[in-house]
């Protein structure tokens, strides 16, 4: 009793073509834009730090470690 998984909606061939569009209209909205974009550069980059540490230190801390962020050496004791 195999049950089917349904793909993705960007597998999908609506999905792909809505990509494509999205894709497509990005490019012309950057050409047009040009300056706005670029001026917005340096703010998206302060506002990757917070985004990727909040997103990227999943399963990164070990709860048991010490309060100096090393295994407690009592623990082994």
């Amino acid at each position: 009793m195999h049950e089917r998984t349904q793909a993705p909606w960007w597998r999908s061939k609506g999905g792909i073509a809505l990509i494509g569009f999205a894709l497509v209209a990005a490019f012309y909205i950057l050409r047009e834009h040009y300056a706005h974009a670029l001026g917005a550069l340096p703010y998206l980059l302060l506002l990757a730090c917070p985004l990727m540490h909040l997103f990227m230190h999943h399963g990164h801390h070990d709860h048991r470690a010490g309060p100096a962020g090393r295994p407690d050496a009592s623990a082994g004791r």
